[in-house]
């Protein structure tokens, strides 16, 4: 790579990455989102703040989460593959780093009340489960689309004290449970912390999310060094990429290295059909939940409904912060399909003895594509974003087995 970013130091004070982000929102969450911004621009520099952060990570969260090397997988590709295991983190997925970062922030800004939006369920697992250990009331946004292919999930946040709000408007996903989620911040912003869960969203949640989700890329560094014979750096790193937030917690700490850094979209049933969700990739600019980027719109600009088997990665748009990197040039964007991601599912299961969530998959698919211009005896990093029991129901009814 021959112009690796040096220094970065997005977004600007207004939440832009250039023409991405930015703050597209009602008047009345200005104030809320001033507040958050200048508080969290106090406590990332507070040692107090990052030590009480650090300590729950690894006493609750369970991090560092370890960095795997895949050996039968790497043996059938011809190059060295590790997994970076957020699948083992606290509720089984990377979204508790995020959660914990944020309820303590919430908690300093004397919020009552918790709600978020979800898609697969773990982002809402994650949030309920940090609600129930700081005494927080919780509400979760959720599309009944979404409800039905993840029923295990939704059981796990109702064990955990929350309250699942079912959307069923539109293409009941996503997309619309953060729509839900908005509307309830408007009416009560000022008892009320909305703790999104991807790099979505009006300044600063982009940045916020991306700064706790930075502690997957932070570890893999040091791991990396530690068992890869001594080189300082792999020479690729693929993520699976729906709003972003795991893609750009590992990323972001290698922006400045020499390391390819691929992205994996959703193409669903096919870039061609109409029917994926891969916004950076079919998209086109344009303004969602409160920022710029790049997002999937009719030519009027309406927005059009995505499709993915996995409901993490079923969003019509993508984080401001993953435009910006396309549209340098520093990050690579590619997808996978329903088809592929299965496959994929079924191969990490089969070769290794674990069990990716479906969102994974699609960033482990990229391993196996004839034209992923990794070259024999590289090394490869996967960010194995979460685990896969909350898809298996949706694998067996793809494959016509009973369960």
């Amino acid at each position: 790579m021959e112009n690796p970013i040096k220094t970065y130091t997005l977004p600007d004070e207004k939440g832009h990455f250039e023409i991405f982000g930015g703050q597209y929102v009602p008047e009345t969450l200005i104030p809320a989102l001033s507040e958050l911004k200048e508080l969290y621009n106090t406590l990332k520099q507070d040692g107090a703040f990052t030590e009480e952060l650090s300590q729950i990570l690894k006493s609750y969260a369970g991090r560092p989460t370890p960095l795997t090397y895949a050996n039968r997988i790497s043996e059938e590709l011809g190059f060295h593959v590790y997994l970076k295991r957020e699948d083992l983190a606290h509720t089984g997925a990377h979204k508790i780093n995020n959660v914990l970062g944020q309820i303590l922030l919430a908690k300093r800004m004397g919020k009552k009340r918790i709600i978020a939006e979800t898609g697969a369920g773990q982002h809402g697992v994650a949030t309920a489960t940090a609600a129930a250990k700081f005494g927080f009331p919780c509400t979760i946004y959720m599309g009944t689309e979404d409800i039905e292919r993840q029923k295990l999930n939704v059981f796990r946040m109702e064990l955990l004290g929350a309250e699942v709000i079912p959307v069923s408007s539109g293409s009941c996903t996503l997309k619309d449970a953060i729509n839900e989620a908005i509307r309830d911040w408007v009416t009560n912003v000022e008892t009320t912390y909305y703790l999104i869960g991807s790099v979505v969203g009006p300044h600063p949640y982009p940045m916020i999310v991306r700064d706790f989700q930075s502690i997957i890329g932070k570890e893999t560094k040091i791991q990396f060094k530690d068992i890869a014979n001594g080189d300082q750096t792999p020479d690729t790193i693929v993520a699976c990429v729906g709003g972003g937030s795991n893609a750009i917690g590992i990323f972001h700490t290698f922006l400045s290295d020499n390391v390819r850094l691929v992205g994996v979209e959703a193409a669903g049933k096919g870039l061609k059909t109409g029917k994926h969700a891969a916004s950076i990739t079919k998209g086109s600019f344009g303004v969602l939940h409160g920022s710029a980027s790049f997002i999937l719109q009719s030519e009027d600009g309406q927005i059009t409904l995505p499709h993915s088997i996995s409901a993490g990665l079923d969003y019509p748009g993508v984080g401001p912060e993953h435009s910006y990197l396309k549209s340098i040039g520093r990050v690579e964007y590619a997808s996978a399909t329903d088809d592929e991601s299965i496959s994929a599912y079924i191969w990490l299961c089969e070769k290794e003895g674990i069990l990716p969530a479906l969102e994974s998959a699609h960033a482990l698919s990229f391993l196996r594509s004839p034209d992923n211009g990794i070259h024999s005896g590289e090394n490869v990093v996967i960010c194995l974003s979460g685990r896969g029991d909350k898809d298996a129901q949706t694998v067996a009814e793809f494959l016509g087995r009973d369960i």
